[in-house]
């Protein structure tokens, strides 16, 4: 059995409740995810769920279906240790990524989370645009980000990295943590409370699986050792899976991310890049294309090394790939909606011929 309020039910999920109560159904979390169905979280207890036909069949993409960390109205069978999902509640926050493929759908990753670690190693993994990305899309989702540098027992000047990621990550959390010798864990812990939500984000090998194992006192996930050969973990989480931790909180663990594309991040890439736009606003032209323009405050940046060339390709690379996306969101957008007109003229064609045999 869990309490609600354990699993961060709170006041607005009430309201939000209240007609799904009144058809009879029960409030539950989705815990983890398999192949269409769910493991839930309730006052019942842990059930089996799956979504119903009708969810599925209204849902306009992948990222309408239930996911982890989502709460959701389901008709329970505890006799059995089944329910049925029969609808998913407003998320207050979601962290999305583009499907891994060329649809232009959102997967949602994480839902309904209050803080995303974005871990890092400090070994090979190590790699400053993609942390640019990871923050980027952390913004976008609505929940802090906290910048997590782990496995600073393998890589002694620690510091120097600290130091290089705070440059880029303006305001955030950065904590350098080690679970072998307990270094920066205090700092981490600071971030979990009852009711609270964390989600784990990163590279496969970073030490996400380590990490609730070690905030949790015990081995509940499966880890595997840092290869010799690059210095690398091995992939061991298969799927998204929330933890409740035994001293309050919740930690979602999730497969290292291979592929991180972006899903509707104009506003997150303005949080992770504001210094960059500011020198923009500093251009003589409004409409400065960053070339041989006179006054261009950019190049002079560029120049003068108060802009790192690096950080400008990332953000000019984001900025070509979320408006890529929005062309094809639009273009998918227009060819649902042609398909939708189509299908009531037909429709409509239909009644017409049977009133007419009547």
């Amino acid at each position: 059995m869990y309490a609600l309020q354990d699993l961060g039910w709170t006041d607005s999920h009430t309201t939000d409740f209240e007609p799904y109560a009144a058809e009879g159904l029960v409030p539950a979390r989705v815990a983890a995810q398999h192949r269409g169905q769910y493991d839930l979280f309730s006052e019942l207890g842990e059930l089996r769920g799956v979504a119903a036909g009708r969810l599925s069949h209204e849902a306009s993409g992948i990222g309408d279906l239930p996911a982890v960390g989502d709460w959701v109205a389901m008709a329970a069978r505890p006799e059995e240790g089944t329910a049925v999902i029969n609808a998913v509640l407003p998320r207050r926050t979601k962290f999305s990524r583009k499907v891994a493929s060329q649809a232009s759908q959102e997967q949602v990753l994480a839902a309904n989370v209050d803080t995303v670690f974005l871990l890092m190693s400090l070994n090979e993994d190590f790699n400053l645009r993609r942390l640019e990305r990871y923050v980027t899309m952390a913004w976008e989702s609505g929940a802090q980000p906290v910048i997590v540098l782990t496995k600073t027992d393998l890589y002694p000047d620690w510091l120097s990295r600290v130091l290089e990621v705070e440059a880029i990550a303006f305001g955030l959390p950065v904590h350098a943590i080690s679970s072998v010798t307990g270094e920066g864990l205090d700092l981490v812990r600071s971030h979990l409370a009852p009711g609270q939500t964390i989600v784990l984000l990163g590279s496969s090998g970073v030490g996400k699986s380590t990490l609730v194992n070690t905030l949790a006192g015990e081995e509940l996930l499966a880890t595997q050792e840092i290869r010799e050969d690059d210095g690398e973990g091995r992939h061991t989480t298969t799927h998204r899976q929330l933890v409740l931790l035994p001293g309050g909180g919740m930690v979602l663990d999730t497969p290292g991310l291979r592929e991180l594309q972006l899903w509707e991040s104009s506003e997150g890439i303005s949080e992770t890049f504001g210094d960059v736009e500011e020198i923009e606003l500093r251009c003589r032209f409004s409409d400065c294309g960053h070339g041989t323009e006179p006054g261009c405050a950019i190049r002079a940046a560029l120049e003068d090394g108060t802009l790192e060339s690096g950080r400008w390709e990332s953000y000019l690379k984001l900025q070509r790939e979320l408006a890529h996306l929005e062309r094809r969101v639009d273009k998918r957008l227009a060819a649902q909606e042609k398909k939708k007109w189509i299908k009531a003229g037909q429709q409509g064609r239909a009644n017409m011929l049977r009133k007419r045999g009547r």
